[in-house]
């Protein structure tokens, strides 16, 4: 991947996305002097842990993300903190309109996010809601979307009849795998053991799997939404 001296947008629905799903890219992007910015929309823990204990599982997730953004070379992170697992609650413009504010503010080339038909319904409405908000009309600054897979979301959404992640772009992460399973450890209540997908051997052997369909050791997989030379 050479891009070089850009700014970057990563949008995810939780902090964590970006680390199990593209952290080897992103630390790449970062060693090419690229400006890295990132916008989280929901808390990532609320919908799962009873309401007593839902302060100190957010900011523990908060801390987690803000040392994984410390190894993945992210300049700013914003978290937005919608309720996990509920942004079928909010408007899509209002989400559409988040996401243009920081377009606006930062004016990224690249912007990474979700595909489209991930299981979890939060991955679906923020991939919605950047189509939305990066139209291409005149003067639109953004130039390059990458839809990225996100391990127990996209594989996961089992259908014959849906649309299923066929990637089309391939990172070699080969120099950032090492890094990868550092970011992902960041995330301790998110590591499961083996065999479950979200476990450090089921991330690297999706990196193994993507690099090896390529002639790679390591790679990470997305979805070329759109993309203007």
């Amino acid at each position: 991947m050479i891009f070089k001296n850009k700014t970057v947008l990563i949008v995810a629905a939780h902090p964590d996305d970006d680390a199990f799903g593209c952290a080897g890219t992103i630390i790449k992007l970062a060693n090419q002097k690229n400006k890295i910015f990132a916008i989280y929309f929901t808390d990532g823990v609320s919908a799962r842990i009873n309401k007593s204990d839902q302060k100190k599982m957010i900011l523990d997730r908060k801390n987690n993300s803000d040392s994984a953004a410390k190894i993945m070379g992210i300049k700013k992170c914003t978290y937005l903190s919608y309720p996990d697992n509920q942004l079928d609650k909010v408007s899509l413009l209002e989400i559409a309109q988040k996401i243009e504010h920081q377009i606006k503010k930062i004016q990224p080339e690249l912007i990474l996010t979700h595909f489209d038909n991930d299981l979890n319904l939060d991955h679906q409405l923020v991939n919605r809601a950047v189509i939305t908000a990066t139209r291409p009309k005149p003067g639109q600054k953004v130039k390059k979307i990458l839809l990225f897979e996100t391990l127990s979301s996209t594989e996961w959404r089992f259908s014959n009849k849906k649309k299923v992640f066929n990637p089309n772009y391939f990172v070699d992460i080969s120099k950032t795998i090492n890094e990868k399973i550092a970011t992902v450890k960041c995330y301790k209540k998110e590591v499961f053991s083996w065999p479950h997908p979200r476990s450090l051997k089921g991330v690297k052997t999706l990196a193994m799997f993507r690099g090896q369909s390529v002639g790679l050791k390591f790679a990470e997989a997305f979805e070329v939404l759109r993309e203007i030379h």
